[in-house]
């Protein structure tokens, strides 16, 4: 499984990453986790609104910081 966080860098995408990483250690589950800052490959997603979550190619959560719950449910 691959997780690219994407964004810009800011405080909230930093945020993202780390809930990522937590909720994959709480769900027992392995995935390589990648920050993604480059904006034509952000827009390459259709992302319009920052920081968004991709699993495996597709966009899950655009726009805001997803919990460590709701990515932990994500994943399940």
């Amino acid at each position: 499984m691959k997780i690219e966080v994407l964004g810009t860098g800011c405080a909230k995408c930093t945020t993202l990453y780390e809930n990522t990483k937590q909720a994959l250690q709480e769900s027992g589950k392995s995935a390589e986790v990648v920050k993604v800052q480059d904006i034509p490959t952000i827009m390459k997603y259709g992302v319009m609104s920052t920081p968004a979550l991709v699993v495996d190619g597709q966009v899950k959560f655009s726009g805001k910081v997803a919990s460590v719950a709701e990515i932990v449910g994500m994943l399940s």
